[in-house]
């Protein structure tokens, strides 16, 4: 008869099993999202030395040539450009817009979070009902009347990510604020008395900074195909840039001649990166949460 020491120590093994599994399924999915973010911004920081054409340079003999024809290893578009040079070029582009776009929107919707989860209610109110309001609008159309304002361009697409990303920043950190706000070690500084920035910044954003950096992460992703979608309808990035979201619109207008893989290579791109983002942002929560490091110990 097995003793009951011999017994728990079984069952803690099969419980720390599938334990030591997901960690291991976390850790690859992350080193996974990691080498293709960092090989997708290496690739755009060295495009004017990798790229093997101009991305710009159009030639009318030779569009629509397939994979791999006459030194063209992803092809050639409607216009004869090089369809890897503009894939390469225009992550340059894409990135940044929404790697830059997400970082203000995540930044704006913390201070947001943060000063109205310590707030009275009259301020706390007013800034989640303007949050609301933000939400109400639909984002295509701030977008176009952007477009009517500053032009269709770069920063139509950047505003119109910030206004699209903040609503939902500013909920999230809100929610994980007020959680905090009801903790002892906050009730201690106040009775210490300890001012509004300080609890604010010493105390209550270091608890939260995980959830923020979480959620900005996962959201580039997120960004990404927004701006691609905004470009496809004309009014993000403008011809010539290379652009990934440009080159899947273009390239949709000749899917029914055959030539399927100018706007599906693009596609798959954005795809992939947008993927490795939030994958990236799962991994982060798995990291940030104590509760997941507590039972994966």
């Amino acid at each position: 008869m097995a003793s009951p020491n011999s017994q728990a120590l079984k069952l803690l093994k099969r419980t720390a099993a599938p334990r030591r599994r997901s960690r291991r399924r976390t850790n690859a999915q992350v080193t996974l999202a990691l080498v293709i973010i960092v090989f997708f911004v290496l690739l755009g920081a060295f495009a004017p030395v990798v790229a093997p054409y101009d991305p710009d340079l159009a030639d009318g003999g030779i569009k629509y040539l397939g994979i791999g024809e006459q030194g063209h290893l992803l092809g050639t578009d409607e216009q004869g450009r090089d369809i890897l040079s503009r894939l390469i070029w225009g992550g340059r582009t894409s990135l940044i817009i929404a790697a830059l776009a997400s970082l203000t929107a995540t930044v704006l919707g913390s201070v947001l979070a943060l000063v109205a989860g310590f707030s009275n209610d009259k301020v706390a109110g007013l800034i989640m009902r303007t949050i609301d309001i933000m939400f109400a609008f639909p984002v295509i159309i701030i977008a176009l009347v952007l477009a009517v304002i500053f032009s269709p361009g770069t920063p139509v697409v950047v505003l119109s990510i910030v206004f699209a990303a903040i609503p939902y920043v500013t909920r999230v950190v809100f929610a994980e604020v007020k959680l905090q706000r009801g903790r002892e070690y906050v009730e201690a500084a106040e009775s210490l008395g300890a001012g509004f920035l300080s609890i604010l910044l010493r105390e209550v954003l270091p608890n939260v900074i995980g959830q923020i950096v979480v959620y900005g992460t996962g959201l580039v992703g997120g960004m990404i195909v927004f701006s691609s979608s905004l470009s496809a309808l004309g009014i993000g990035v403008q011809p010539p840039t290379a652009d990934w979201g440009r080159m899947i619109s273009e390239g949709a207008k000749v899917i029914i001649s055959g030539s399927v893989h100018v706007a599906l290579l693009p596609g798959l791109v954005v795809l992939l990166v947008a993927l490795a983002f939030n994958w990236l942002g799962d991994g982060l929560r798995d990291v940030f949460d104590p509760h997941k490091r507590k039972a994966g110990s």
